[in-house]
């Protein structure tokens, strides 16, 4: 069984198509980016996955149950999680709280345990806090957690964004741009990271303009144009296809 099944799906605006009848399939267990120019619709598509937009048309499953037009809070209940290209954290707080606020759903969020102050509320406590500095020390902030977040260099943001969102133990991890605006040492630990997520069971969607990294821990690449999908396949395939080297890659990018 796939792990995220996206079928025909449309999104339009106004009478521009920004996704027009596209659809694909995420395996478990894989690192699959998308790619594609500028307006290609690779945001949209997360953000009809994720419950940020409803689609005109169309359906998206994951393991097997219809999603389509869920809310956000009820698609991350679901076992999908996401970053975004623009980093969000919350800046009024600290490293270690933005992750705890990831994980609020593994949390007891009961309301009388909470006034009454009740052992079990407390233990819950603990928990979250152990597991979002786990977290932290996995994305490579460890030691930051009491640090205002925006304190934070704009790498590290990018990392403590990836923690957030590893807090609501999702099934699938879908990555926005995670090395947009890093440097190359940056990206190769973000590189590092992402392949250890995969290799703890975590299915990760990746839209990413950096093609070494792409190239580097794709298992397989959807490319977009206008919308609508070009081609699929692994790297090898994809750089050598003719329309995704007219549309998006050119001669560079063949030879890389």
């Amino acid at each position: 069984m796939s792990r995220l099944e996206v079928e025909g799906l449309v999104k339009r605006f106004g009478p521009f198509a920004a996704i027009d009848q596209l659809s694909f399939v995420v395996e478990p267990g894989t690192i699959q980016s998308i790619i594609g120019p500028n307006g290609a619709g690779k945001t949209t598509l997360f953000n009809l996955v994720s419950g940020l937009l409803h689609p005109d048309a169309g359906r998206v499953c994951f393991d097997g149950g219809e999603i389509t037009g869920r809310p956000a809070h009820r698609v991350v209940r679901s076992g999908i999680a996401r970053t975004f290209q623009n980093v969000q954290v919350f800046f009024n707080m600290t490293v270690l709280e933005n992750v705890m606020v990831g994980g609020h759903l593994a949390c007891d969020r009961r309301l009388l345990p909470i006034l009454l102050r009740l052992p079990g509320h407390f233990a819950s406590e603990r928990r979250c806090r152990d597991r979002a500095l786990a977290l932290l020390d996995q994305v490579g902030l460890a030691g930051l957690g009491d640090r205002p977040a925006d304190a934070l260099p704009y790498g590290a943001l990018k990392r403590l964004e990836i923690a957030r969102a590893l807090a609501a133990e999702p099934k699938l991890l879908m990555l926005d741009e995670p090395a947009a605006g890093l440097n190359p040492a940056e990206t190769d630990a973000i590189d590092t990271l992402i392949q250890e997520i995969a290799a703890r069971g975590i299915t990760v969607l990746l839209v990413e303009h950096d093609m070494r990294l792409v190239r580097g821990v794709s298992d397989r690449i959807l490319v977009l144009n206008r919308g609508r999908r070009l081609a699929a396949g692994r790297w090898d395939e994809i750089r050598h296809n003719p329309e995704v080297v007219a549309a998006y890659l050119g001669a560079e990018g063949r030879n890389r």
